[in-house]
């Protein structure tokens, strides 16, 4: 199965742009639908975008639809998320998921993760 690493967290301030990266290793990258997710201090894990295996179909969790864009390159086994018009509410660590499952479209849980990346906006 794939390994997961994420990068490209930082500190920004509301109305900026970063773009995080999930790079992939260790197994057939275009099997896995990949998703994104964030947890703030104190807050549950909240579901951010997923994608499926190519590129065919993205979601988006209502409170980054129209900021956030979701994307993946099969041949370079990476994924990524564009966050643009980010807001402080936005800071949590950012974690890339995988799983081969179609199930994990529809249940958001995905049985591989990465270790997260952390994101700070600043008002």
């Amino acid at each position: 199965q794939v390994l997961l690493e994420e990068s490209g967290g930082g500190l920004v301030q509301a109305g900026g742009s970063l773009r995080l990266s999930c790079a992939a290793s260790g197994g057939i990258f275009s099997r896995y639908i990949v998703g994104w997710f964030r947890q703030a201090p104190g807050k549950e894990r909240e579901f951010v975008a997923a994608i499926n295996w190519y590129s065919y179909n993205t979601n988006y969790g209502d409170s980054v639809l129209g900021r956030f864009t979701i994307s993946r390159d099969n041949v370079k086994n990476m994924a990524y998320l564009q966050m643009n018009s980010l807001k402080p509410e936005d800071t949590a660590v950012y974690y890339c998921a995988a799983d081969t499952s179609a199930t994990a479209w529809v249940s958001n849980e995905y049985h591989i993760w990465g270790q997260g990346t952390q994101v700070t906006v600043s008002s």
